[in-house]
């Protein structure tokens, strides 16, 4: 016997058969996403177009029951997980590119659509979207929007907020929305594309995204750093930074990575390392040896044992081989690790490191810190078993000290996974009351009932 029966025949009237499932085992799988939560919901119902988002949320909104809206899952933080029951509302069939404008650089698309196939669609064109977050084979661009992740690109062409024109979208009362514009340049009104990109599906369900296309890189040039200790490597990263050719990728590694990475893969690298970048620059073909050639001056600061430059493409893919051994290797030795991704002003990632190394010992559990040290958006992986609740307990306290940590160094709580359901009891350690307040009544006027992925992003939201 379902809890709101009058809901389920509404959106049996409303949508086709196959696009509604009420049988609790057919329901399950779409209760949980990349986080260890779970909660099963009512109806899962899969809509086609734009008409049957509204149509889904609409009924939901006259039966006051919540609706989850999710793509594919991949999200870390619990987002996407219906701890209040009700209606998934999957927009994995929405996944058509509606038009691709080379002349205008913009490409509309549905919220469903993988990353990759965005970009792949947009390189036959001649150009690239920015975002490109590790899952991007699998992810969808809607799932992107609604965390506003990144991935190692945006040291230099930004976030999805910086690359998104505009949006169309349903709020939580039904009405249809478009915002933004279609020109690079816009000022008329408040700028709602911002405030619903990263808003987690709280203020509105995404339908359409005008995405702002980038040209392709005539070429770019890859470089592997090695250091004595993340302090020298910090030095170089601000080092890096502060000359004018910015790489389109920095990544690092700290020590524990670095010899995670020793145990599970051949990769070679100098004994003594403390800490590895990994340093991208594109650009024109006549101007990007010497792009890469300021950017290893820059890199070579006292403490640096080595700083390669690939020369081929076989040479590329053996230094990215160091970096892509790293997640294999963290799932070999804790498959349900916790992972959180802070943020800290760049100058800060070593007193950053310290601490955590500090807490590691205290707590008796190995943190492993990897992430885009361009800036400063850090991934703390604490290796614990779940199963085991006085490690469990353990990690508690000390995930709690971490963000105490990062707040201290006037950081952030998350750069790109989101809050979620899992830091939403941190949130108001970093946003102050009085902000927390306008953020409750925003929410009030996009969604009158708070139907919209209740119990995420804020303390008692």
């Amino acid at each position: 016997m379902t809890a709101h029966p009058e809901l389920i025949d509404a959106l049996r009237q409303a949508l086709p058969p196959d696009q509604l499932l009420t049988e609790p085992g057919d329901c399950w799988p779409y209760g949980y996403d990349n986080s260890r939560q779970q909660a099963l919901p009512e109806a899962v119902a899969f809509a086609t177009g734009a008409e049957q988002v509204q149509a889904v949320v609409r009924l939901c909104h006259e039966h006051g029951v919540p609706l989850t809206a999710r793509g594919r899952g991949t999200g870390t933080t619990g987002a996407t997980v219906p701890v209040r029951g009700g209606v998934v509302l999957s927009l994995e069939r929405m996944d058509r590119i509606l038009e691709i404008d080379p002349d205008n650089r913009l490409m509309v698309v549905q919220p469903g659509v993988t990353n990759q196939a965005v970009q792949d669609a947009a390189a036959a064109h001649g150009f690239f979207w920015p975002p490109d977050p590790t899952s991007a084979a699998f992810c969808t661009v809607g799932g992107n929007l609604a965390y506003n992740s990144a991935g190692p690109r945006a040291v230099k062409y930004g976030t999805p907020r910086e690359n998104t024109l505009g949006l169309r979208a349903v709020s939580g009362d039904g009405r249809l929305l478009r915002t933004g514009v279609y020109t690079t340049k816009g000022v008329v009104g408040y700028d709602l594309t911002r405030l619903i990109i990263g808003s987690e599906g709280t203020l509105a369900v995404i339908t359409e995204a005008t995405l702002k296309l980038t040209p392709l890189p005539a070429a770019k040039r890859t470089l592997q750093a090695v250091y004595r200790d993340m302090g020298d490597a910090a030095r170089a990263v601000a080092a890096i930074m502060a000359q004018p050719t910015i790489p389109c990728a920095l990544e690092f590694m700290d020590r524990g990575a670095i010899e995670m990475i020793r145990r599970y893969s051949e990769a070679n690298l100098p004994e003594g390392a403390g800490a590895l970048l990994m340093i991208e620059v594109d650009g024109p073909e006549d101007c990007v040896d010497s792009a890469a050639d300021t950017v290893t001056r820059a890199a070579r600061v006292d403490g640096a044992l080595s700083v390669e430059v690939a020369r081929s493409e076989a040479e590329v893919k053996a230094l990215w081989a160091t970096r892509k051994a790293l997640s294999p290797a963290l799932r070999n030795v804790a498959p349900k690790k916790i992972n959180e991704d802070v943020v800290v002003p760049v100058s800060h990632i070593p007193t950053l490191i310290e601490g955590l190394e500090a807490l590691s010992q205290r707590f008796g559990i190995t943190i492993v810190n990897f992430g885009h040290a361009g800036n400063g958006n850090i991934h703390v992986n604490l290796l614990v078993d779940p199963d085991d609740p006085v490690q469990m307990q353990a990690a508690d306290a000390c995930l709690d000290e971490v963000f105490s940590l990062v707040l201290k160094l006037r950081g952030s709580l998350s750069g790109e996974h989101g809050i979620g359901l899992v830091k939403r009891a941190f949130v108001d350690r970093e946003i102050e009351p009085e902000t927390l307040d306008l953020m409750r009544r925003i929410k009030g006027q996009f969604d009158p009932k708070g139907i919209l992925n209740p119990g995420k992003g804020f303390p008692d939201i």
